[in-house]
């Protein structure tokens, strides 16, 4: 038996004006977190409960994308966007902010960084598009920076729980652009080869781990540094080869179970074999 409070609640869903699907979600969301008639786990939320929800939401709309399924990108979009919307329901809850002030300052900004769409500026290559976009961005952090009676750097605002990756190339591209960079793809390499000689001695001379975990760390940069110069996105790459890695794997373990064998029965020498002929058949 549904009791008065409950039922009146659905009827407050069903019956709201829906001038909009997105009224109709904001509205769903208010519902979600009423007091007294919302859902126990919705109502329980906070911006740091949420916050990881958030993350792995992304990354699902990163993996529909990968695969390039459509219907599962759509449906994975809506769970991102249903995020925006319950921030907007907290922040208004809390008298900080709604969705209404969260797309209006979103508008504001995409406006003002883009002079040359909305203003009387002409940009011929993507380049100084992006110079231009660097140039605003660099701006507001300095006026963010003197609203709160700090001093600026050139790292502000990378966040730190950024993936690793990501974070790489980003302290980089900001230390490019104020001229901490090295002019050659060659001079890149080179460096690759001297963090890989570093590793090398540490393994070899029974380093700490310690020390054998700076090296790694080291020449992760490193190579993130030859991706950004090749202009070639580090994490969408290491993504991709984790994919490809999982299907060749994925094709091993078939091949196996068709001569009713699992990878644990089966010898290295073995499962390099098929590797390599996952690997050609991929690539025909």
């Amino acid at each position: 038996m549904v009791t008065d409070k409950k039922q009146s609640a659905s009827e407050t869903i069903v019956e709201a004006p829906q001038t909009s699907p997105l009224d109709r979600l904001l509205h769903v969301m208010e519902c979600l977190r009423n007091p007294e008639t919302g859902c126990p786990w919705d109502k329980k939320q906070t911006f740091h409960t949420i916050a990881p929800y958030t993350i792995e939401e992304a990354y699902e709309v990163a993996d529909a994308i990968e695969e390039g399924d459509m219907d599962t990108l759509k449906e994975e979009l809506g769970d991102l966007l249903f995020q925006i919307v319950f921030y907007a329901q907290m922040g208004r809850e809390g008298g900080h902010f709604d969705f209404q002030s969260i797309a209006i300052a979103i508008a504001d900004k995409m406006t003002h960084r883009h002079p040359h769409v909305f203003e009387d500026m002409s940009h011929d290559t993507i380049e100084e598009c992006v110079d231009t976009w660097e140039e605003h961005k660099s701006a507001e952090r300095h006026a963010k920076s003197r609203r709160a009676g700090g001093t600026s750097g050139i790292f502000d605002g990378v966040p730190s729980a950024m993936p690793a990756l990501l974070r790489s190339e980003k302290l980089q591209k900001r230390a490019a652009r104020v001229g901490f960079d090295w002019p050659q793809v060659s001079q890149v390499l080179d460096k690759i080869e001297e963090e890989i000689g570093e590793l090398r001695a540490e393994i070899e001379g029974k380093g700490t781990a310690k020390r054998q975990e700076d090296e790694i760390g080291d020449l992760f940069f490193a190579l993130v540094n030859l991706a950004r110069h090749l202009r070639i996105d580090s994490e969408s790459a290491l993504r991709r080869t984790n994919t490809k890695f999982k299907h060749r794997f994925q094709q091993i373990e078939n091949w196996l179970t068709e001569t009713g064998r699992c990878p644990m029965e089966a010898s290295l020498e073995e499962m390099e074999a098929l590797w390599l002929r996952a690997k050609e058949e991929e690539r025909g």
